[in-house]
């Protein structure tokens, strides 16, 4: 399908969701659907290397109460190709130091005349507060350990323009699985996608319990090497950690790290994920993380095209002909 303005005249039918909250919620028909939609948003920024003006005079706040490179960035950069306006929150100086309450803040922006919060916070349940107290729409951005979705659709939406399906493929998250919000998203992706997936780490950060989603769960990468298509690399997320979960960094590494010599019993087209920020030496080596088999800067990009997509579809026209 070509990315011409038609095919941006209304959101499509199947999509009635006002927030994007996490990836449990949505069906595999509203995932696909995203996951088109990005698409066809990347392949018109590809084509045409400007901006698609879909969404002007809306209005859109990042309120990040963690800290973001990447995801704050992103969205911003979603948000203005679309031709939305941006604003960037900040709760170190917000009145929130004044006393000020995580809903009430969000309510006075709101009344600002703002169409979309993008939330990210330590807290899990978040968004869904917010989004159980505004009128706008909320977008998950990261809450806690419990989900990220728009990293979750990125991932997908790369193992797919790799591998040019979902369905059938082998896929591990390795690392940190305990503490991980991009595990969570990815796991309710790609199982309702069709993907066998295997969670794999430390016995102290992968839980037996995984099973009871239909996830396998494994606590030796090399044991799986050799029949996973996808391998996601995921973060040592210390700052959310209150006791050290193995002995050192270096023996992480050295059991879990993905290096050349554990490349040579993968597949020959294994896909190597990373959802970032990487540690270079501790889940991946630089060769690797560089190498032809990575797609880590993919996702990045991919990032942009997702995040277009589910604020097109949060908060572009449900009709046609009425273009803002």
């Amino acid at each position: 399908m070509n990315p011409e303005k038609h095919d941006f005249e209304a959101v499509p039918l199947g999509w009635n969701r006002r927030h994007l909250l996490s990836l449990e919620e949505l069906s595999a028909e509203e995932i696909t659907l995203i996951l088109d939609q990005a698409a066809l948003f990347k392949q018109a920024l590809v084509q045409r290397r400007t901006r698609l003006p879909l969404l002007p005079g809306k209005t859109c706040v990042t309120l990040f109460f963690e800290n973001s490179t990447r995801t704050r960035t992103s969205f911003s950069l979603a948000a203005r190709r679309l031709g939305a306006d941006t604003v960037d929150f900040s709760a170190a100086t917000s009145s929130l130091s004044k006393g000020e309450t995580f809903i009430d803040t969000a309510k006075n922006i709101e009344a600002m005349g703002i169409d979309a919060v993008i939330v990210r916070h330590r807290t899990p349940g978040a968004p869904q507060l917010l989004a159980a107290n505004l009128r706008c729409s909320v977008l998950n951005a990261g809450d806690g350990a419990h989900e990220h979705p728009t990293q979750g659709l990125l991932d997908i939406m790369t193992i797919r323009e790799r591998k040019g399906k979902i369905e059938g493929l082998t896929i591990a998250l390795v690392g940190d699985i305990a503490h991980s919000r991009t595990a969570r998203s990815n796991i309710w992706g790609l199982k309702k996608l069709g993907a066998q997936v295997i969670v794999c780490g430390p016995s102290t950060l992968v839980s037996p319990r995984w099973a009871e989603l239909g996830v396998e769960y494994s606590y030796s990468l090399d044991a799986i090497l050799p029949r996973v298509d996808v391998l996601n690399l995921l973060r040592i997320q210390f700052e959310r950690q209150y006791t050290r979960p193995f002995p050192s960094v270096r023996e992480y590494a050295h059991l879990y790290a993905m290096d050349r010599k554990r490349l040579e019993k993968t597949k020959p087209d294994i896909l190597i994920l990373a959802p970032g920020p990487i540690n270079r030496g501790v889940e991946v080596t630089p060769d690797v993380a560089d190498g032809p088999h990575s797609a880590i800067l993919e996702q990045v990009t991919n990032g942009v095209a997702v995040r277009m997509a589910a604020l097109w579809l949060l908060l572009g026209p449900k009709e046609k002909g009425k273009l803002f």
